[in-house]
């Protein structure tokens, strides 16, 4: 579904991806673990077209992205939840879960999703009339993902899920992120707790200092002992 081949990526003079391969197959769960400022979140952002390749390619479904505007992402199948939430703190749950439907024209079908977005997160549809803003961070990061899925993206980019967030609610995310990939939506997540990403993903990719340092089942890796070292705490 998605392949990265030889990406690099500049902040001004900073080579922030050094020549970056990954791929990312219909049906999995995808995650990328690294220290901070390894080069997770503008891996994610050169794959939704926020920033753009100056060598490489990336490939979605297909098509050659480095010619698509980020803007017309969602239209492809991609959704991002981006690290911090980014949720539109003014408007109320509703209308977030409604701007997550912005392109789509099915009706009947928005409101069946709306209908699964508030079984998935029934404290969403308790406080659907709240404004997003005034929401805990574990409720807003659900909206972040409940208005990603609105758009009912082929692919999920999840940026640090469980960041600031309480133990109870990361297990609850992880559990709501297997969910959302059992009922059909593939998953590339970048996420700090990298035992809790191992422990649900498929395949894994270690990154460090923009490169791919280590890639491989994520079963394989939890049990690596030089990953253990560095991420896990071992």
């Amino acid at each position: 579904m998605l392949e990265m081949i030889d990406v690099n990526v500049y902040y001004g003079a900073v080579h922030a991806l050094k020549g970056i391969s990954l791929k990312v197959n219909e049906g999995e769960i995808v995650t990328l673990i690294g220290a901070n400022g390894a080069g997770k979140t503008t891996t994610l952002k050169t794959i939704s077209g926020v920033l753009k390749p100056k060598v490489g390619k990336v490939i979605f479904d297909g098509k050659d992205l480095n010619k698509v505007n980020a803007s017309n992402m969602v239209s492809l199948g991609m959704a991002h939840v981006p690290e911090g939430r980014r949720i539109f703190a003014n408007m109320s749950i509703m209308e977030n879960l409604e701007m997550g439907a912005f392109s789509r024209k099915d009706k009947a079908e928005i409101k069946k999703d709306y209908e699964k977005i508030f079984e998935t997160f029934p404290r969403l549809l308790e406080r659907k009339n709240q404004m997003a803003g005034t929401l805990s961070g574990g409720e807003q990061q659900m909206l972040a993902i409940g208005r990603a899925l609105m758009s009912r993206p082929k692919l999920l980019l999840l940026d640090e899920p469980s960041m600031g967030l309480a133990p109870l609610v990361v297990k609850q995310i992880f559990s709501i992120i297997e969910d959302i990939n059992k009922s059909g939506t593939t998953v590339l997540l970048v996420e700090q707790n990298a035992s809790m990403a191992l422990k649900i993903a498929h395949r894994a990719y270690v990154i460090q200092n923009g490169y791919v340092e280590m890639e491989g089942d994520a079963s394989e890796l939890l049990n690596d002992e030089s990953v253990k070292s560095a991420y896990l705490g071992a």
